[in-house]
Formats: C-alpha cells, structure tokens, sequence
C-alpha cells in the first residue's frame, strides 16, 4: 500500500471511529463462518472493535460442526420445520462441540504474539449465564425436548461485564430456572441479545456479501418491510433457513424491536468486517429501522461538511469560489443530503422575490456516491420548495452540466432573462450558461 493509501484510508476511517466509540455491537459468528479459513482474521477484527472502544458481545453458532459430530457418533439428526429436535444424546454431543468452540475462540483472542494483529492485547474475555432459557415444547404433536428458545437476559450483568471492558462469550447452550439445559439458536440468542441490550448494530456473516438483487448484485440498504419481502420469497423458494436467511429472519426481527442497523457481511472476504463499518460505501447489506441516509435542511454546524464538499470543484474551477463567511449567510439556503453523519450532497435555493424566481445553486456530489441520482433528488426537493413560495421559474447557471440540466427540463435561455440583480453580477469571462425551468 502506497503511504498516501494508508493516509487516506485513516482519514476517511477516522470519522466512523469516533461514531463507534462507546457503543455496543453484538456479532454473530455462526458455525459456518467459524469453519472457515477466515475464522482467525474475523476474529481479530473482533478484537481491533473492542480496543477501539466498541463494546462487543461475541455469539457463536455450531450448526455444521453439529451435525459432523452427530454423524460420527452414529446419531441422525432430526427437524421439525426447520428447527432441530434434541434429545439427550444429541444434546450431550452439542455440549462437547460447543465446548470445543468456546476454548478456540478464546484461544484465539487470549493470543498476543508479535507481528500479528493481536500484539499487545490485553482482553477480558467473559462467559456466563446471562441467557435463560425455557423449552420449546410441542408442536404438531412434535416434541423439540430439550431444544429451547430465550426466556429472560440479565441484561444488567452483561452491561456490567461490558462497562468493565470486558468482551462477552456467549454460545447455542443455556440453563433454566430448573437447572436444565437446553440448545438454542445463534440467531436468536443474538437477536434477543440485541434487543434487550439495546445494542447499537447487530452483525452476522455468510457465504454471499450480503442480500443479493436479481442480477447478482450487493443490495446496500433494506428496510425491514422490504427485508421481509424478500425473506419471503427466499422461503416460498424452500431455501434452508441458514446463513443469509436466517439472518435476515433475525434482522428484522431485531430492527423492528429497535434495533437501529444490522449488517450482513461475508465470511469468505478478508476485512469485510472493518471495510462495512469504517468506509463510507460499505461492502454488505444494512437492515435499517430508518434510511442511513437523510435529506435536510443545513445548519451552522454543517459549514465544515459543505465545504468539504465543495472545495475541490471551486479548486477545478467548477463552481465560484465561497468565502467561508458568505457560506455562514447563506447556509440556510442549502439542503443537505446526509449518510451516517457525512455530507455527501448539498445544493442551494437562493431567492430573487421581486422577479419571482429562484437560482438553483451549488450542486455538488460526492464522486463516491453519484451512481443514485442524488443530484436529482436534491433537484425535486428545490423545485418544490420554489413552488411553495409562488415562484414562476427557477434558473441555474453551469460551466458543466448543461445536458444534465436540459434532461430534467431547463431551457438555455439569455443573459436578459436573468433577474435584474443576477445580471449585473453575470460573470462574462465564466461564459457560465444559463437554464430556466417554468415552475407554473
């Protein structure tokens, strides 16, 4: 990596760090994810989390190392809808391999050798009964037995371990009032965790990159409604409830019981996990109770953000160049388009009353986030705002955009169409071309 990578790749980290400081996220590693390759660098992605301030609660699955063992112990495993039946030889055999698990991963995060990431790590790693469980019971005449679904969650113990920066373990096995023990799923241990915890993100892996569209493609950004959509389609498909699905049963679950975001990343590509939450673009798929992106109004407080925005096509000779002080005048004239706390698109409605009209102004985009027509949504909420105040036009001058501007409507007009104050400030060196939109 080239030394003006590596700084700009903490640079465009750095705003994501400080946003995660502090808050909670709860990680499922199901078993398929911890058979992998990539198991020992997930896990000390988990590790570069907790010693960046994120409190982390740790829940793994076992699924397939399941059912190797119970094939090697001559026992056929059973389901009913989906969900596995346990007795009591299988929940003996459940036991061991859980066991196995926990002492590996935290093995491996209790490792600090030199030149490897864990260097110098000092983790306190927690294991308990904060889970309660209770038996499925009967249904359809089937009896689960000793399989068994969340009952309670000392949700003041785990935030006890968690504000004594401690990571908390947690696996598919838990107890009962009665002293039982019953098998669970990952999926819903993480999910009630989550929930009760009122963690900030719940994050799973699976084969796939996250929730794929018909061509093949990473879907960014869900919203629960529109998860349980294609959840249900995946389900009258008769595809397994595993890994991406039933994660995406458990996202909604957890966003619609408040859960701000739940990501979905790969097991199968290095660093998925730090590129979904320390980049702007992300690599996977967010299921969130409200878009991460926002349309708004700008405030004094988004000077900075703007003018991050608009400084390199000043610098181009874009755009015409903005004090910071005339910016502070004008800023209310802006709308914002927000992602995760970044600016990533502004544009201006600058009044001109006595011609009734408008200039739609400062456009700009950042160049990682010009594939979604952002430009015209910011375009739309301009016009509309123009029509609420009874204008008869809106006018826009560019050095750039001319095609762009004629596609949504605008027609070239002359300089003498221009409001009179506008006029006299029209730049004849610039030779900027000048759009009218009819608004009536």
């Amino acid at each position: 990596m080239r030394t003006t990578e590596l700084v700009d790749g903490f640079r465009h980290s750095a705003p994501y760090v400080n946003a995660h400081r502090g808050k909670t996220f709860v990680v499922m590693l199901g078993g398929e994810a911890l058979a992998q390759n990539q198991f020992r660098a997930i896990i000390n992605d988990v590790a570069l989390l907790h010693s960046l301030g994120i409190k982390v609660v740790l829940v793994y699955g076992a699924r397939p190392q399941i059912d190797a063992a119970l094939g090697s112990n001559n026992i056929a495993p059973a389901y009913h809808n989906g969900v596995r039946i346990t007795d009591e030889d299988t929940l003996r055999v459940i036991k061991q391999v859980a066991g196995a698990l926990q002492f590996d991963i935290t093995a491996r995060l209790s490792m600090s050798l030199s030149n490897t990431p864990m260097q110098g790590a000092q983790i306190n790693l927690v294991s308990g009964n904060f889970v309660i469980a209770q038996p499925l019971g009967i249904d359809d005449g089937v009896d689960f037995q000793l399989s068994g679904k969340v009952r309670r969650i000392d949700v003041e113990g785990l935030r006890h371990q968690l504000d004594k920066d401690c990571i908390v373990l947690m696996g598919p096995i838990a107890a009962s009032v009665t002293g039982e023990s019953f098998n669970l799923t990952a999926e819903e241990v993480a999910t009630q965790v989550a929930i009760k915890l009122k963690a900030d993100k719940m994050i799973g892996f699976s084969a796939q990159s996250g929730i794929l569209d018909s061509n093949g493609e990473v879907i960014a950004e869900l919203m629960p409604t529109d998860a349980q959509q294609i959840l249900d389609r995946l389900e009258a498909e008769q595809q397994p409830c595993i890994g991406t699905t039933a994660f995406l049963k458990a996202s909604i679950d957890a966003c619609r019981n408040g859960v701000p975001r739940c990501h979905l990343v790969s097991y199968l590509e290095d660093g998925a996990l730090l590129q979904e939450l320390f980049s702007r673009e992300g690599i996977g798929t967010q299921i969130v109770t409200e878009s991460a992106e926002r349309l708004r109004r700008a405030t004094i407080a988004d000077i900075g953000g703007v003018l991050n925005l608009i400084r390199p096509l000043e610098e181009q000779g874009i755009l015409v160049r903005r004090s910071r002080e005339q910016l502070e005048i004008e800023i209310e004239q802006f709308m914002l388009i927000e992602r995760d706390g970044l600016v990533i698109g502004c544009a201006a409605l600058y009044p001109f009353e006595e011609d009734n009209a408008g200039e739609f102004a400062c456009l700009v985009v950042h160049p990682d986030y010009r594939d979604a027509d952002r430009g015209s949504l910011l375009l739309k909420n301009i016009i509309n705002q123009a029509r609420v105040r009874g204008y008869d036009r809106l006018f826009a001058l560019t050095t750039r955009s001319i095609h762009w501007f004629l596609e949504h409507g605008f027609n070239i007009v002359e300089v003498d169409a221009l409001p009179q104050k506008k006029k006299q400030l029209y730049n004849y060196q610039r030779r900027s071309k000048i759009l009218a939109l009819d608004l009536q």
